[in-house]
């Protein structure tokens, strides 16, 4: 039977919950994790791949490393493509010593599952949550559905990590929530691919015809990007255009032959653009962590790393609380993650506007990116910026 009371109610087995429930369970803090969706659903579902330095420590001392040491693909840099030019930014000697991870979204995922189900609190999927209430009492309930049948769960906090049309974040009044958000006027075709990289870090190119990133998931699989204008439909995209695309964006003077190596695409998907903040990110003994709170577009590979930082913050606090009863940290929770959250918010602003082709941006805003690109290429102070938000910064709670 589902339990009727626990300490920290999460909803949401996305990464964000799933690490938070690991991290309470090593401190010693019971909870119970509320999936909508099933276990196989929750494994498959595709997103981030690129872990922050932080965000692999945090996965390594929950217990949740061997697989992605033994699988993760280590990155010391990226490369920009503008102009029909290369240029590398190195990130161990800008960013002292800091690195980055590909490893899929669905394998983090699917090792914080096995983790939580092996010795961890309860986990329900196919439970559906429809209320939060009580926030301001010391009790709040969630009320959910599982196997058919109506419950509630009262804890000491209820954690949204339910994505951004979450439940969770009903529960915080319209009165006191803020919304900031900004739009963009194109989107991602996404394509999975099973076809070896040809290259050895993941590439971002600007060009006349439109943003284009080569990244993988493995020495087999490439994990492909185009920008396009929103509203797409990717049944518009078979592979070989796909591929021909991609070749003309990333398209060097020096190497005129260079091309992806090609295979079948096995999947997909239009991702639209956009960057959104709630504040406060608490209220009460509700709290949100991840997309619940903020959306950032994937141009700087924050989303999934955000969310990370969000619940490692949290789960110190609570750890505190549960452990002195002091709510100092939990009080701070907020202001300290919105305070990063707005940094990256600003990267990924800065990079989502500098390498894309606005529809309706003039000759004058393409010299600009083309200036931009160019300082980050000859300037080491501009190259370490880049590298320091890229790999992450420290996480303070």
């Amino acid at each position: 039977m589902p339990p009727e009371q626990t300490t920290v109610a999460i909803v949401g087995a996305g990464p964000a919950g799933l690490l938070l429930a690991r991290l309470l369970h090593n401190a010693g803090v019971d909870c119970v994790v509320l999936e909508s969706r099933d276990r196989a659903y929750v494994e498959r579902r595709q997103r981030a791949g690129i872990l922050e330095q932080a965000t692999v420590d945090a996965l390594r001392a929950a217990g949740a490393g061997e697989r992605l040491d033994r699988e993760g693909i280590p990155h010391d840099g990226i490369e920009l493509r503008f102009g029909g030019r290369s240029h590398r930014v190195d990130f161990p000697s800008l960013a002292g010593g800091r690195r980055v991870m590909v490893y899929a979204q669905t394998e983090v995922v699917k090792d914080l599952i096995a983790l939580q189900l092996a010795d961890g609190g309860p986990l329900l999927f196919d439970t559906e949550v429809r209320e939060v209430t009580g926030a301001d009492t010391e009790r709040p309930v969630v009320r959910y559905v599982h196997e058919g049948r109506e419950r509630s769960l009262s804890c000491s906090y209820v954690v949204g990590c339910d994505g951004f049309h979450g439940v969770v974040k009903q529960a915080i009044p319209e009165a006191v929530r803020s919304t900031y958000e900004r739009v963009y006027p194109y989107s991602w075709l996404g394509a999975l691919a099973e076809a070896p990289p040809v290259y050895d870090e993941l590439i971002y190119a600007h060009s006349s015809r439109g943003f284009a990133l080569a990244s993988m998931r493995s020495p087999t699989v490439s994990r492909l990007y185009l920008q396009v204008p929103n509203g797409t439909d990717p049944a518009e995209w078979p592979d070989e255009r796909i591929w021909d695309e991609l070749d003309a964006r990333f398209a060097l003077d020096a190497e005129p032959g260079w091309k992806l190596e090609r295979g079948p695409v096995t999947a997909k998907s239009v991702l639209p653009m956009r960057s959104h903040v709630t504040e406060p990110m608490r209220h009460g003994r509700v709290l949100l962590a991840g997309d619940a709170a903020h959306i950032v577009p994937p141009t700087g590979a924050k989303g999934l790393n955000l969310a990370a930082a969000d619940v490692i913050v949290l789960a110190r606090a609570l750890a505190e609380w549960h452990s002195t009863g002091s709510t100092e940290r939990l009080d701070a929770y907020s202001d300290t993650c919105l305070r990063r959250v707005w940094r990256a918010e600003h990267f990924s602003y800065f990079m989502t506007t500098t390498l894309h082709a606005d529809p309706a941006q003039s000759a004058f805003d393409t010299r600009l990116q083309l200036a931009q690109l160019e300082r980050v290429a000859t300037s080491p102070h501009a190259a370490a910026e880049l590298a320091e938000n890229y790999t992450g910064l420290p996480i303070r709670s």
